[in-house]
């Protein structure tokens, strides 16, 4: 076909690419003078009529898809055509290659590199989003790189869908290339803008590490990888490790959004590990291990001092700041539990909107997956020996709540065995001997958070110290909270949320339960959280948090009665 004269005007060159659908040319416009790329879908030939009507709809589709996008990014679509009863697309020609064709030739793509292309990507996307456009096919061969000055295009919005308009393909049919489909889509759900940044976020696997996130040996195994299996965290994509991560999770509900994604590509362009990325990946529930011990690491030793949450504290080697109690290393404390921090009106606006975004960025983290790390639950902390263990059944009733008056220590209804635990940020309380303390991130806005856990995080208690607190009472805070989690949690269920009175002050006492993923976990299945929280009269709110798996809730409900018995606030 080299030297043909398409549609009288567009004189075929040379093929510059080719694929299942189609063949590439480029090409010389005759009239306007100007080299060109041609799409000729050669699927045409081998089809039935009724097919060749459904092909000449997306074509339509490609074209009015692309005219609707106006971003340097996306490759221009000049023309829409018929030529031999097939379609054919003039568009924008690029010299240069696709980021596949890179991939092929090197082995992979340097991070930086990767971000950058990355970024731009996504600008395409956003505007495409932005005019109503969903891609629906992001991938590595879709992805162009001019050699002349390494612009980046994204182009063949060929399966793309437009918002009002009707499908063109056929009930349950299954459209883009498997390895890069988003979960959602691969259920049958509508996709979303965050189906696109899923996309990107494989194919930007694909260019650090050289291979496809979740190809298996069929499309059938592929797609069940998709929606079963985690991929393989990268070994060579550097700072963006935590924005692929990101932007990989199974529910898009809880992907970063496109601005958040920009952001976090442009830090990753620059070499910088994007901080805010942190908070949408789930970790296990790591110990917490300083480098230079003063004392035993277990409670009820002779000089128990654990990390403290001020700056200059030791860290793991190679971490820039403590495991966020098991979640996610984010830096500042932002609420992970929900158990004593979180959005609210009482504080300037411009800090109270910084402390809900961020606090919910790490909420949707710590909510969406329980801590996880060792598996081995402690017979005597919390087995047989403990109060109330022997049964696996559940209460739906609330823990009584201690008043200012009852007696603390063992005598006042905590355990003869366990110990009063002096913590360094100044409150203390009584545990089982064993519990180790792990801090939770760094001091952030008046923010402290503190876990105390007998088994790496499959139980645990969690402390929250706010002296700058968002809201004027628990309670709203809570109800607050409670929106943000119940669109969070898989299953989520509200046992109760009352208000209720502790320490002689205001508090509220808010009890649910929601089923933890194995993505997202060590410890996955039914679990069951409690947290009591109040605003003492120096305006500092605290919380106390406690979470297990629900078949020790009864064991675990005990436990949590008797800890709120031993409380003691900073100063008393």
């Amino acid at each position: 076909m080299q030297g043909q004269l398409v549609s009288g005007r567009y004189r075929l060159a040379d093929a510059i690419g080719s694929g299942g659908m189609g063949r590439v040319w480029r090409a010389h416009d005759e009239v306007l003078h100007r080299a060109v790329a041609i799409k000729e879908l050669t699927a045409a030939l081998y089809v039935s009529e009724s097919e060749l009507e459904r092909l000449l709809a997306r074509t339509r589709a490609e074209a009015r898809a692309a005219a609707r996008i106006n971003h340097s990014a996306v490759v221009t679509v000049h023309d829409v055509l018929e030529h031999d009863g097939r379609p054919w697309i003039v568009m924008e020609l690029v010299e240069g290659y696709s980021l596949a064709d890179a991939v092929k030739e090197r082995g992979r793509v340097e991070p930086t590199e990767a971000a950058r292309i990355g970024l731009w990507v996504l600008r395409a996307l956003r505007a495409a989003h932005s005019a109503g456009v969903l891609h629906r096919d992001v991938k590595p061969g879709n992805v162009l790189i001019s050699a002349e000055d390494g612009r980046v295009l994204l182009t063949d919005f060929g399966i793309a869908q437009i918002e009002g308009d009707t499908t063109i393909t056929r009930t349950g049919e299954v459209v883009g290339s498997v390895d890069y489909l988003a979960p959602e889509r691969v259920r049958g759900h509508d996709p979303g803008p965050s189906s696109d940044l899923w996309a990107l976020a494989a194919t930007l696997y694909t260019a650090v590490e050289g291979r496809s996130p979740f190809r298996r040996t069929s499309p059938l195994s592929t797609m069940q990888a998709v929606v079963e299996e985690d991929a393989t965290e990268p070994q060579h994509a550097g700072p963006l490790t935590p924005v692929i991560a990101a932007l990989l999770r199974k529910d898009p509900a809880t992907r970063p959004s496109p601005a958040e994604a920009e952001q976090m590509l442009a830090e990753a362009a620059e070499g910088r590990r994007p901080s805010e990325a942190q908070a949408f990946v789930p970790t296990q529930h790591t110990r917490y291990e300083p480098e230079t011990r003063t004392g035993p690491e277990y409670i009820g030793g002779p000089a128990h001092t654990g990390a403290t949450a001020h700056t200059g504290q030791p860290t793991p080697t190679g971490t820039p700041y403590p495991p966020m109690g098991g979640l996610a290393t984010i830096g500042p404390p932002y609420d992970t539990t929900g158990t004593g921090t979180g959005t609210g009106t009482g504080a300037a606006p411009a800090r109270t909107s910084r402390r809900r975004r961020l606090r919910t960025l790490a909420l949707v983290v710590a909510l969406a997956a329980v801590v996880g790390g060792g598996t081995a639950v402690l017979l005597q902390k919390w087995g047989p020996g403990s109060p109330g263990a022997s049964a696996s059944t559940t209460t739906t009733t609330p823990p009584p709540s201690p008043s200012a008056t009852d007696d603390q220590g063992p005598e006042g209804g905590v355990p003869a065995s366990w110990v009063r635990v002096e913590d360094p940020l100044g409150f203390s309380l009584y545990l089982p001997k064993g519990w180790k303390r792990e801090v939770v991130g760094k001091e952030f806005d008046g923010l402290q958070q503190i876990d105390y856990t007998p088994d790496g995080g499959e139980h645990f208690v969690r402390i929250a110290v706010d002296t700058s607190p968002d809201f004027a009472n628990a309670y709203d805070h809570m109800v607050d909270l409670e929106q943000q989690v119940g669109r969070r949690l898989v299953g989520y269920e509200t046992v109760y949320l009352k208000k209720n009175l502790y320490r002689d002050r205001e508090g509220s006492l808010w009890e649910y339960t929601w089923n933890a993923q194995a993505k997202d976990t060590a410890f996955p299945g039914p679990r069951r959280a409690i947290d009591q929280a109040y605003i003492d009269r120096d305006g500092t709110e605290y919380a106390i948090y406690m979470s297990a798996p629900e078949s020790d809730w009864t064991a675990a409900s005990e436990q949590f009665t008797a800890v709120l018995k031993g409380w003691q606030p900073n100063g008393s």
